[in-house]
């Protein structure tokens, strides 16, 4: 792996099986993820976007380990050992790599314990880790949730999620996450659910402790504005597949996929007088289970013709400048 390569994803595949029927020969399966390749490079945040339902939380679950893969390989740079597999780590050798890696839940009024205190929550990755004396961890705990915004860290080191606001409990989340000091988080729509007068500070935070820690993010959202404002590259995803990948300026400037272009199309503009062309495009996301091996999109593509449908489903390839589309039309 190249020194720039902080994370390498090749042929990630999450299948979900299905109860089989008593006259079926086969058993289906749900393919949440099916065949993804990226990479993320170091003290650089990669924003996966797309509609509910195409996988990009299974995806964040699949590079926190929080799920096993059916197939493909994860590899992460370690400063010790190099490219790491983190698919094929058990036991305690995964447990030892998860200091590398953390995850940021959507809900910050259910990723908290409502019985362990602020303290309690934030510190229990060291206490996991078997890193530092308590006096060391209560510290340790003050310091980062001074850095998170949370002041004084007194007042709020012993108090339970029920006295938090939304946007303080997700700074509490943010804290945990970056207790152990991980090289990669993926955050799974961290500021959804919270107030829109508070997710702007949120995020800048997020993006200010990320330039001080040197971390690096899977940011999965499904608003392309907030992808731009947070990542420097953004992925498109659809029923389990990328289907376009390039520079977060060059994708919004010149998006190249049917399917990008609808979502960039449904983007309001906040100016009365401009008028921009619609994309429409037809249905909700196909069913993932037994999905054809044509293109995923086919079935929604308002620029479909027959050998989208005759050929499998495309391959990811680089168009120019970085720029990686899957489809046969572009």
């Amino acid at each position: 792996m190249e020194d720039s390569k902080l994370v390498r994803v090749e042929g990630l595949r999450k299948w979900f099986p299905l109860g089989r029927g008593l006259f079926e020969r086969n058993q289906s399966a749900i393919h949440a993820v099916d065949g993804v390749n990226f990479t993320i490079e170091a003290g650089r945040s990669l924003g996966l976007v797309g509609e509910s339902g195409c996988g990009k939380t299974t995806t964040g679950r699949l590079l926190t380990r929080l799920e096993t893969p059916t197939a493909g390989h994860i590899y992460m740079d370690d400063p010790a050992l190099g490219a790491v597999d983190l698919a094929a780590l058990k036991g305690k050798q995964l447990k030892m790599f998860r200091k590398r890696v953390q995850f940021i839940f959507q809900d910050p009024y259910e990723s908290l314990n409502p019985r362990r205190t602020v303290y309690d929550t934030v510190a229990e990755p060291l206490v996991v880790q078997g890193n530092r004396a308590l006096v060391e961890r209560e510290e340790r705990v003050a310091q980062l949730l001074e850095t998170v915004g949370l002041t004084p860290a007194s007042s709020f080191m012993f108090r339970f999620p029920h006295e938090l606001s939304g946007g303080q409990r997700q700074r509490v989340a943010i804290a945990r996450a970056l207790i152990i000091e991980p090289a990669f988080v993926a955050a799974d729509e961290p500021t959804s659910m919270l107030d829109v007068s508070i997710r702007t500070g949120v995020m800048q935070l997020m993006l200010e402790l990320a330039d001080r820690l040197g971390v690096s993010y899977l940011y999965i959202t499904h608003d392309l504005a907030v992808a731009r404002y947070m990542c420097q590259e953004i992925a498109v995803m659809y029923l389990g597949k990328i289907v376009e990948q390039a520079e977060a300026e060059e994708l919004l400037a010149n998006p190249l996929h049917p399917y990008t272009r609808a979502l960039l199309s449904a983007v309001p503009i906040p100016d009365p007088r401009y008028r921009r062309k619609t994309i429409e495009i037809s249905g909700d996301v196909s069913r993932p289970i037994d999905p054809p091996s044509q293109c995923r999109f086919y079935e929604r593509c308002p620029v479909r013709e027959e050998r989208c449908a005759t050929n499998e489903h495309p391959p990811l390839e680089d168009k120019g400048a970085g720029h990686f589309v899957a489809c046969y039309l572009v």
